[in-house]
């Protein structure tokens, strides 16, 4: 039976909030943020999702 790996964190150590709570360095909430290590990989694909979409919207450019 073939286990899959959990999805490594998207954090790449600058972890400030912006006005609307959102991580500046990965795009995740402080709910995503805090719930990312309970979360399986279905549940964390969805966030990476919103974390491009984010860094879209905002311009940033995420390094994962």
């Amino acid at each position: 039976m073939d286990v899959e790996r959990p999805l490594a964190s998207p954090c790449v150590q600058v972890c400030a909030l912006d006005e609307d709570d959102i991580c500046i360095g990965c795009q995740r909430s402080v709910a995503e943020i805090t719930r990312w290590s309970r979360m399986d990989n279905a549940e964390r694909r969805q966030v990476l999702l919103l974390c491009h979409e984010r860094a879209r919207v905002s311009g940033a450019l995420l390094q994962h």
